[in-house]
């Protein structure tokens, strides 16, 4: 080092004051041995004086070696690792025959260093050594102090050095300054201030005399666990860590330098392993694949160890058991593979297999049930790690689904994050890629509605209302400016609101609404401004006329906003119930569900297979589904009414379901980001869902929905044996009434052929009423009463 607060002189002193208390001892070999060591002091008087040339100290090594041989047992040399040096120092003039061993298997001109300090902190380190050894103060600068040396085999071992400052001595130069109390109190406080270190202690300013006596200790498994903590915590690409430094850490914590690391990540929804979370790193288990079934990557019993079990799962010699088990497909695609030993460690979370670490050799027995035990005090932070890393990359994925196809019902969920792990994975290595749509293939659609009879018309009258409202108001505003101003256009205006008048009440068009407004911006607001400028009476009129009349528009919004309050209360209630129940049917059996909120609440559904993917769909479920929506179209009619009566504006609904008997392709359109149909014939059921409801009955002037009845919709006679019985089932439970409509739809452009079972909703009203179940009818007069 270039400077240092101490001049180093290594010297016996205290070994030989030591010996000579012995000198009195009633043990005559110990004194024997005492006076033959004080024989070396007083033949070499330098071993006591102190030593600073190196190559004078190399002179004695000899004599030192005989000083020394209490301290170096003979017996022991072979087993301790041990070194006579001086603190902080690469000067090493007595060591056990164990480190030169480790020395010398770490090759030719190796010379072992301390790690983790910087000549800054030797400085300091020495300036501590004089504050406590020479002043008595107790600055605690202790850090655990290592030697890397590699081995044979080039795997790098850390060792701990643990000193014995029992022979050290340090003496006061002329240079040093005066080192008070409140001098050690302002180095406590500024460590990192060299200047100031080496202004209170000057380069050699001290004398160390002496030496230390250091223990080494193999501490690579703890330097390991260390260190494998610290590179969880490094921001860095997956591929990176685990590919070279991971590997180096488990080379060293198995002694095995020809080790290999792999990882598969489990997919609960695929139940496979795959190679996504850290696609540069090779799985072992998939050799090659990009993903395999859980069931068929693994044996069965180290599937059921690592799945079930969820514990190591170690083959100690591949070929052994290859032998003996040939058709066993683990053993064999490892023996492909040149892979003679490995274990395979289960990353868990909560109980559950999210992905498998593999630690392979080509080397019989390297690893094995033993030493897999090494894992465990490692595997709690690889988990965590895993964990997080799944975390990032499921936030990731989502992030491309919402990306490229907005938000996704969770029952077609694993379709997409399929796509975006292939997506993911393009991408990551550079490849050029595009989001593929997805498709389903044979599953059976399900439409219904609640629709808000008249919603036009009652919206139309909302509006017509506010234009009376707001054009009357204008007129008595204009009537009294006349009297204050007898001029002749306010009468002209009086006429002119008055023809608007007519017109929206007795001939209310599309374009009244905007006729209006163009009037009233045009003519009556500029007219306004000026006069309440003129008048105060005026000023508070058309004060109060501004406070009806909606900033935005320009139109007074009463009407209509009881009018849309109405509806947002229609459709809040019923998409609330429809939710409500959606989330027992997924239980049921999952499928695909959305709802549309219009002048009304619509839903679709599709159940099958290919939106499972479970190998358990069968047609029950279908017939289970359809049951469940006509009882929930039921219960929307009941939750309705109860609703009616405290609306402002006391709409009525009509509910239908359409039946479509075949099953269909689904696809998700990315262009639109959303679902349709696939196929010519197909688009067949979306053209009856949009233009069903307006359908009359056929020879009547009737439309087939209707309040207070539920329409089903179909075109096959097996449609109409089913729901009937689904009808009787829901008459017994008093959901419908007994009366029973079949009756045939006017043709429809491109769909001819439907049919309608229409049957009256039996409704509830309390405990309190005098009947239990009411027709629509019945209810009506309830209502009205």
């Amino acid at each position: 080092m270039e400077s240092f607060p101490l001049q180093i002189e290594v010297s016996f002193k205290k070994v030989f004051d030591q010996y000579r208390t012995r000198l009195e001892s009633d043990n005559r070999f110990v004194k024997e041995r005492a006076t033959s060591i004080l024989e070396i002091a007083d033949t070499y008087p330098a071993l006591t004086t102190g030593i600073s040339d190196e190559v004078l100290l190399a002179s004695f090594h000899e004599q030192i070696d005989l000083v020394l041989e209490d301290m170096f047992s003979s017996i022991l040399e072979t087993n301790e690792i041990k070194i006579a040096t001086l603190p902080y120092n690469g000067l090493i003039f007595k060591s056990s025959k164990r480190y030169d061993n480790i020395i010398e298997a770490a090759g030719p001109g190796f010379k072992a260093e301390l790690n983790h300090f910087n000549e800054d902190e030797f400085y300091k380190l020495g300036c501590i050594l004089i504050t406590n050894f020479y002043y008595g103060y107790q600055a605690d600068f202790r850090r655990p102090i290592y030697y890397k040396i590699p081995d044979a085999n080039g795997i790098i071992r850390t060792y701990r050095l643990v000193y014995n400052a029992d022979f050290v001595d340090i003496q006061k130069t002329k240079e040093a300054p005066e080192f008070t109390n409140k001098d050690f109190e302002e180095l406590l406080d500024n460590f990192d201030n060299l200047s100031l270190w080496k202004e209170k202690f000057p380069p050699e300013s001290y004398i160390f005399s002496g030496f230390v006596i250091a223990n080494l200790f193999d501490a690579t498994a703890d330097t390991n666990i260390a260190d494998f903590k610290a590179l969880l915590l490094e921001k860095e690409e997956h591929s990176g860590i685990l590919e070279d430094r991971f590997t180096d850490i488990f080379k060293s914590l198995f002694n095995c330098s020809n080790l290999k690391i792999g990882f598969s990540t489990f997919n609960e929804e695929e139940d496979s392993l795959e190679q996504i979370l850290f696609d540069s790193v090779k799985s072992y288990v998939l050799e090659g694949a990009s993903h395999i079934k859980s069931n068929e990557a693994l044996c069965q019993t180290s599937y059921y160890t690592l799945f079930k079990k969820n514990e190591f799962y170690t083959i100690s010699n591949v070929s052994k058991y290859h032998k003996l088990y040939p058709d066993n497909i683990l053993y064999k695609k490892l023996a492909k593979q040149k892979i003679e030993s490995a274990i395979l460690a289960p990353i868990v979370d909560n109980g559950k297999l999210i992905g498998i670490m593999e630690l392979v050799s080509p080397t019989v027995n390297m690893l094995n049930s033993i030493n897999a035990n090494k894992l465990k005090d490692i595997m709690p932070y690889l988990e965590v790690y895993i964990i997080q890393s799944n975390n990032r990359l499921d936030s990731e994925l989502e992030l491309i689904i919402q990306e490229e196809c907005t938000s996704i019902h969770k029952s077609v969920h694993w379709k997409f994050k399929q796509e975006a792990a292939r997506y993911y994975k393009a991408v990551s290595n550079g490849n050029p890629a595009l989001f593929r749509e997805a498709v389903f293939d044979d599953v059976y659609p399900l439409f219904g509605q609640i629709d808000i009879k008249g919603s036009s018309e009652a919206r139309n009258n909302a509006v017509r209302d506010d234009l009376e409202l707001q054009l009357n108001h204008v007129l008595q505003i204009v009537d009294k400016i006349s009297i204050v101003e007898e001029l002749p256009i306010y009468e002209q205006l009086s006429f002119r609101i008055n023809e608007f008048l007519d017109d929206v009440k007795f001939n209310f068009q599309v374009d009244s609404e905007r006729s209006v407004l163009k009037f009233l911006k045009s003519e009556i607001i500029p007219l306004f401004k000026h006069l309440s400028k003129k008048n105060d009476a005026l000023k508070q009129l058309i004060t109060d006329y501004r406070s009806l009349v909606d900033s935005g528009t320009g139109f007074v919004y009463k009407h209509r906003k009881d009018y849309d309050d109405s509806v947002t209360q229609i459709n809040r209630r019923m998409a609330s119930v429809l939710d409500k129940k959606q989330k027992d049917a997924q239980k049921m059996y999952p499928h695909y569900f959305e709802r549309f909120k219009t002048d009304g609440v619509e839903h679709n559904m599709y159940i099958g297979e290919s939106i499972t993917k479970k190998n358990s769909f069968n047609k029950v479920y279908l017939y289970n589904l359809r049951l469940w929506q006509l009882q929930v179209m039921c219960e929307m009619e009941n939750s309705y009414y109860k609703l009616k009566e405290n609306l402002e504006v006391p709409l009525d609904v009509a509910s239908m379901i359409l039946v479509f008997n075949s099953p269909l392709s689904l696809r998700f359109r990315m262009d639109e980001k959303r679902f349709d149909v696939d196929g010519t014939y197909n688009a067949r059921y979306e053209v009856i869902k949009k233009r069903v409801d307006k359908a009359n009955i056929k020879g009547k002037d009737e439309r087939i929905t209707q309040a207070g009845k539920i329409a089903i919709i179909y075109s096959q006679k097996e449609d109409e044996k089913e729901y009937l019985k689904y009808i009787k089932f829901l008459q017994m439970k008093k959901h419908l009434d007994t009366e029973v409509e079949i009756l045939e739809l006017e043709d429809l452009q491109g769909v001819t052929g439907l049919k309608a079972i229409r049957v009256k909703v039996l409704y509830t009203r309390g405990k309190e009423q005098t009947k239990e179940y009411y027709t629509y009818e019945d209810l009506m007069e309830q209502i009205k009463h």
